[in-house]
């Protein structure tokens, strides 16, 4: 047998919905004939699955340890350590972020992050440690979230990106958080702002547009300016902050979300983000790596911009109004001369 109380990240669900994410391996008839026969029971009595979850709700489970092998997929105890759990779902052995990642925010519901180069938003493979993963050990340490919430949800990243761009991610610590996060996206009611380097000069700000395809194969995108089959619709607007000797500094709006969608956008008008090996220029990407020692793009995730008229209703009003900025890396103050770059929580 075993005993299950509800914790907040687990509220308000309704009990089958909750019974068949624990039990992953069972089929729903299974699940509803259990309740029926009273082997699996809410404080202590009959429920026929339908009851909405309140925070301290017991459920138990009179199964067999062979049946529960059968049926949950999570096979390990409930009760074993912290430490013991990470180690089995592949987690950092510490709580603690690694160098050049920082907390830009955290409540009871979200994480904001700021992503260092190198790493994966999430894991390509099992044998990956990414963010998601550094997120949950520091979860888990910090006891914000429990074991027994993970097997009935896992907090997780709610905005990617590439491995060797930087800057601002965003985690939903709740269900209720992950939820509000996604729908931001989705409806695309958060401003996003990224700052980037780019090769050459650029001294207006400007919309561009365009249309763009992504080869699955190669993971590489291509823009064109005529709408072609098969090719999406992107929209870019680019502002300079500042104007160097052979490149220019831009805050970046992504009008449209899409793969690459940046740094391929600026190379095809021929100003492409150094370092990016990618789409970018061979002989610039070496010049500025022998002189600065760049090896990365230089485009980072700079800002999140949650409004009050837009967000009122997504379940962050709490947030509306606020402005979360992202510390770029210390090359860009080192190539920009010195320029300071805001970061941490502004109002608006």
């Amino acid at each position: 047998m075993r005993s299950l109380m509800i914790q907040k990240n687990q509220t308000g669900r309704r009990l089958d919905k909750f019974l068949f994410k624990y039990l992953d391996k069972a089929n729903s008839g299974f699940i509803y004939k259990m309740l029926r026969k009273k082997n699996i029971t809410l404080n202590g009595k009959k429920a026929d699955g339908s009851e909405k979850l309140n925070l301290g709700d017991e459920i138990k489970i009179f199964f067999s340890d062979d049946t529960f092998e059968k049926f949950c997929s999570e096979k390990q105890n409930l009760n074993v350590s912290s430490s013991e759990q990470r180690n089995k779902t592949a987690l950092p052995k510490t709580g603690y972020f690694p160098k050049g990642q920082d907390i830009i925010y955290e409540d009871e519901h979200v994480l904001f992050l700021n992503k260092p180069a190198g790493m994966l938003s999430q894991k390509a493979k099992n044998s990956d440690i990414s963010l998601n993963e550094y997120a949950l050990s520091y979860l888990l340490s910090s006891e914000k979230i429990s074991l027994q919430e993970l097997h009935t949800f896992k907090p997780s990243v709610c905005n990617r990106l590439d491995r060797n761009t930087t800057g601002l991610i965003t985690v939903g610590v709740s269900l209720h958080g992950a939820r509000a996060l996604a729908l931001g996206f989705q409806k695309r009611t958060f401003d996003k702002y990224y700052l980037c380097i780019v090769s050459g000069k650029l001294e207006k700000k400007a919309d561009i547009s365009g249309f763009l395809k992504k080869d699955s194969t190669t993971n590489q995108v291509f823009v064109c300016q005529q709408p072609q089959e098969d090719y999406s619709y992107i929209e870019t607007s680019y502002e300079p902050l500042a104007v160097l000797e052979a490149c220019t500094v831009l805050k970046v709006k992504l009008v449209t979300g899409k793969t690459h969608q940046i740094r391929a956008h600026l190379a095809s008008i021929g100003h492409p983000v150094i370092g990016d090996m990618k789409y970018g220029k061979a002989a610039v990407n070496k010049a500025y790596r022998a002189k600065y020692g760049v090896k990365t793009q230089l485009l980072h995730s700079w800002q999140l911009c949650i409004s009050q008229e837009q967000n009122s209703e997504t379940g962050l009003s709490y947030l509306c109004g606020k402005t979360f900025v992202a510390k770029p890396p210390k090359i860009y103050e080192e190539l920009c001369g010195g320029l300071l770059w805001q970061h941490g929580i502004q109002e608006d």
